[in-house]
């Protein structure tokens, strides 16, 4: 009889999120019950969360999530830390003991503001500071991984089921507007705790279900911006290619959308003539940022959640609305599990993304992860 780990489930992996406009905070039971419910879309091998809003006392502080393998690595980029950024506070990521999660690394993590003596030197903005400080560590510390590096969010990830590892976080201890959740069943990649879901940078984070095919060509763009893919899962690209177009180069929203999962170009040549230009240039100019295979994804920023499956719809998607929450799942008994009567359930098409934003004025935000329309 074959068991569990016997076989290989391509289309495995389970994402979750939620989102509430008005920016109104929930606790993280919420999201846990909804990956939990999707428990055999994974195999214990990598579980995480991103939450925003979970920090509102250090809200302009950049919020450092990192692993160490020992303390030795953990003092050596503490160093590092202390020379480039001024630390407002340090210490251990609270945890409870769990069963089902083992050998987990130490966490830590830091509200950090970079140094204007830093900012004047290098001539850099804040966030590109952060941005390359986060890929010196991550390539050159040895032994240590950031894994979450925005403002007033952060990521929770490591080896287990989803719903292990929201309770090892305690995550039902915070408070967030949005959440967004997966539950993971590697296939081409690593299982370890670096590797989990989501990845992130900045305020930006990305969960995944799916195989990127593309990945190497992704890789070969993103490096030639300064990104480094460092932790063993093709994931990581994604999060970096919203921050390059989104971020970096200030596209709209539709218009990275339709880099990442492009029309198909007799569609495009169907277009209004403006618009066919434009994303006949954006696909010419960023055809190595076109993700290959099948694919469903939660974008999430500081102000907004986007879900987007490839062309195809290879993998599932659904999407719900109840009052002011926007909930999107691989499976819609995920969304039902929190929210039992939705005034609206849909499944989106392949290549269109399903946005949630903050209704103007909920939060503060600058242009480090703004979903624009």
């Amino acid at each position: 009889m074959l068991r569990e780990g016997d076989i290989r489930i391509p289309s495995g992996c389970a994402i979750s999120g939620f989102i509430n406009r008005k920016g109104n905070r929930v606790a993280g039971d919420q999201i846990i019950r909804s990956i939990a419910l999707m428990h055999d879309r994974s195999n214990g091998l990598g579980g995480g969360f991103a939450a925003y809003g979970i920090y509102p006392e250090f809200k302009d502080y950049y919020a450092f999530h990192l692993f160490y393998e020992d303390n030795t690595v953990r003092e050596n980029t503490e160093r590092y830390l202390t020379t480039h950024f001024n630390l407002e506070m340090g210490g251990p990521i609270p945890t409870r003991k769990t069963k089902g999660i083992t050998n987990a690394p130490l966490i830590w993590r830091y509200f950090v503001k970079p140094k204007l003596e830093m900012l004047y030197q290098t001539e850099l903005s804040p966030n590109e500071f952060v941005v390359e400080r986060v890929m010196e560590i991550n390539t050159l510390c040895r032994g240590a991984y950031i894994f979450s590096s925005g403002k007033n969010m952060g990521a929770f990830k490591g080896v287990g089921y989803p719903e292990d590892i929201g309770e090892f976080y305690r995550l039902d201890e915070y408070q967030g507007y949005t959440w967004t959740a997966h539950g993971r069943f590697p296939t081409n990649t690593p299982g370890w705790w670096g590797g989990a879901h989501p990845f992130t940078l900045l305020d930006w984070s990305v969960v995944h279900n799916g195989e990127i095919s593309s990945y190497d060509a992704n890789r070969r763009f993103l490096e030639m911006f300064g990104y480094k893919c460092t932790l063993q899962t093709d994931t990581e690209a994604i999060a970096y290619i919203f921050d390059l177009l989104l971020r970096r180069h200030c596209l709209p929203l539709d218009v990275a959308v339709s880099v990442v999962a492009s029309p198909f170009w007799a569609e495009i040549d169907r277009m209004p003539e403006q618009k066919k230009k434009l994303y006949r240039s954006a696909r010419i100019v960023y055809s190595s940022l076109l993700i290959n295979g099948p694919f469903s994804i939660i974008l999430g920023s500081d102000n907004g959640i986007m879900a987007l499956n490839d062309r195809l719809k290879l993998r599932p998607l659904t999407a719900a609305e109840h009052g002011d929450f926007l909930y999107v799942a691989s499976e819609e008994s995920a969304i039902r599990e929190i929210c039992p009567s939705p005034e609206r359930v849909w499944s989106p098409r392949g290549g269109e993304p399903v946005i949630g934003v903050l209704e103007d004025g909920v939060v503060e935000t600058d242009d480090s992860a703004c979903l624009k329309l």
